[in-house]
């Protein structure tokens, strides 16, 4: 998610430079958790207890 969120920023910052900051920040903490819980159900840690 960290990973996401930098990302996220660094492309704001270089494409969209005349958004503000804080709104800047909003996205990239959506999108970080966004990517959190996408990867929450795609990879459970408990898969072997759900298939029994």
């Amino acid at each position: 998610m960290i990973v996401v969120m930098a990302v996220a920023l660094w492309m704001l910052n270089e494409e969209y430079s005349n958004i503000q900051l804080g709104i800047r920040l909003l996205i990239s903490i959506g999108a970080s958790l966004l990517s959190g819980v996408i990867s929450y159900f795609l990879f459970p840690e408990n898969e072997e207890k759900k298939s029994r």
